[in-house]
């Protein structure tokens, strides 16, 4: 059965869904869209160092993704409002990764590949990291999750119940670290922000509890990577981008109906 390129297509985005719904919950609550999008744009030069060094993309874009969010946490606050620290790391990383990769000879790149995904290109390998990843993040969000959620409701709040705030928002930063890493070969870097934010915020209007907003946009997700790839063999578009767009247009649709029924009432 995996030896059907569109059958691991769909099993990895599943995969990349099933960790970015949970995680991208918490982004959404906690406003932190332009930290994912940072923390992306900074996997570039991941990619780049791996394959300086002849390794595999995982490690590479991880480290670089983990160093990235840790880095911006800790210079928050310190005389810089927060979206223009984000804005001149994020893009001074993803600059320093294409000049990197400029610098690679000898070495066949497809850029957009990285940029913007090619899911379609994924091996047995590369389906083992993605659910590998997306297991160990689902599995750490629902360890932590009323923690978590009372970190990012009150940091007050959260010190009266016993946790510490600052060690929930490293472990938070860790699992989109992971969830960067393992998704850039699904969405590519430009696009991962998209998919952490889209089937969340997609999700907000129709959930009563955070526990089925994180559901719902998990099965969105999962609908957008499916239907994405779908419309991408059939109509010939890239696969990515494709996926985004479905997720999008759930969005558009799921708030214009949100919008319909208060009208009526």
């Amino acid at each position: 059965m995996l030896d059907d390129f569109m059958t691991r297509a769909t099993l990895a985005g599943i995969g990349v869904a099933g960790a970015a719904a949970p995680l991208g919950c918490f982004v959404v609550w906690r406003r932190m869209a332009y930290f994912g999008d940072a923390t992306a744009h900074a996997a570039i030069l991941g990619v780049a160092l791996s394959l300086a060094f002849e390794m595999s993309i995982f490690p590479g874009a991880l480290a670089v993704a983990l160093i990235m969010a840790l880095t911006v946490t800790q210079l928050a606050g310190r005389g810089y409002a927060m979206d223009t620290l984000l804005g001149v790391m994020a893009h001074s990383a993803l600059a320093f990764g294409l000049v990197a990769v400029s610098f690679l000879s000898g070495i066949r790149i497809d850029l957009m590949a990285y940029l913007f995904g090619d899911i379609l290109a994924v091996s047995r390998t590369d389906l083992l990291v993605i659910w590998g990843g997306a297991a160990l993040v689902v599995a750490l969000i629902t360890w932590r999750w009323s923690a978590l959620l009372a970190s990012t409701l009150n940091e007050d709040l959260a010190y009266a119940s016993g946790f510490n705030p600052k060690r929930e928002q490293l472990i938070l930063t860790m699992c989109l670290a992971i969830t960067v890493a393992v998704a850039i070969k699904v969405v590519g870097v430009l696009l991962i922000a998209a998919l952490l934010i889209i089937p969340a915020a997609a999700a907000r209007g129709t959930a009563r509890t955070p526990e089925a907003m994180a559901g719902i946009a998990a099965a969105i997700g999962g609908v957008s990577a499916v239907v994405g790839l779908r419309g991408a063999y059939l109509f010939d578009t890239p696969a990515g981008p494709s996926i985004v767009c479905v997720a999008a247009i759930i969005f558009a649709a799921l708030n214009l109906v949100r919008l319909g029924t208060e009208r009526q009432s």
